[in-house]
């Protein structure tokens, strides 16, 4: 059944909460929700141990949206995600929900203990640079009414896609449903920001985080991730570093699942 809290600036924000046990609050990362992505796979994997909170980022799915997109307000909407689920949590974020969560961890929400899987940083010239752009310039697609050409720009130019592996996407069936989300991808690289260009990360920004950090990459991503998750280990406080092997950014559930109960453990509450 699915319930609704209310952010701090209003915006009505949609979750669902299977299982019974700790809390754990998982962010989704671009294009995806509660009714389509990885985490309704992993939280079914993690409901037998915990109480796993899934919610609609905003402007997905049931829940709101503002006139004018600020990050803040998505570190706002979490902790009103943490806050209905008792105060306190645990959070694995994927991709830009990885981003995401390390932001609001540095704002200090309540967040027990994190894990963040391949945050889509770029910070060398192993690949083809993000354009500095991109924000507005998927912005710019999604207002003119082109969703199709939002999420190729996103594929192509931001994550380094070949043009041909789009078109292909677009004679799947999940197709029409990540069209109905490409308004946020200008959301999404807000979120990932300056760290997006292909410079070192800076350390700094994460200078507030104080909760025990697992960060997670796949054994068969994209060298330039995996110089990415190593470099994102490296610049937050204390945190730790794992590869998965086998797995891509896709990450299976089961095989994420294992390393969120081994690190979580039990007692968020």
């Amino acid at each position: 059944m699915t319930s609704t809290v209310k952010s701090a600036d209003g915006t009505p924000i949609a979750y669902d909460r299977i299982g019974e046990g700790p809390t754990v609050v998982l962010v989704d990362g671009a294009l995806c929700s509660r009714a389509q992505g990885p985490m309704p796979d992993v939280a079914k994997e993690l409901a037998s141990q915990y109480a796993v909170y899934t919610y609609d980022r905003r402007g997905r799915g049931d829940s709101g949206d503002a006139e004018v997109y600020d990050v803040a307000r998505e570190v706002e909407d979490l902790a009103a995600v943490i806050e209905a689920a008792g105060g306190t949590a645990y959070v694995y974020g994927s991709s830009s929900g990885a981003a995401l969560a390390l932001r609001a961890a540095a704002e200090g929400l309540p967040i027990s203990k994190l894990v963040a899987f391949e945050a889509p940083f770029v910070v060398d010239d192993s690949r083809t640079p993000v354009p500095r752009t991109w924000a507005a310039d998927m912005r710019a697609l999604s207002d003119a009414g082109r969703p199709g050409d939002t999420i190729k720009y996103f594929m192509t130019k931001g994550i380094g896609l070949p043009a041909i592996v789009v078109t292909m996407m677009k004679l799947m069936p999940t197709w029409k449903k990540l069209k109905a989300v490409a308004h946020t991808l200008p959301y999404d690289a807000q979120v990932v920001g300056a760290n997006a260009f292909g410079q070192p990360l800076d350390a700094s920004q994460w200078a507030g985080v104080a909760m025990p950090v697992l960060v997670v990459g796949g054994g068969k991503s994209p060298e330039w991730m995996r110089t990415a998750v190593k470099a994102t280990a490296d610049a937050v406080p204390g945190a730790a570093h794992r590869e998965i092997p086998g797995q891509t950014h896709i990450i299976k559930a089961t095989a994420i699942a294992p390393v969120l109960r081994e690190f979580f453990g039990g007692g968020a509450r």
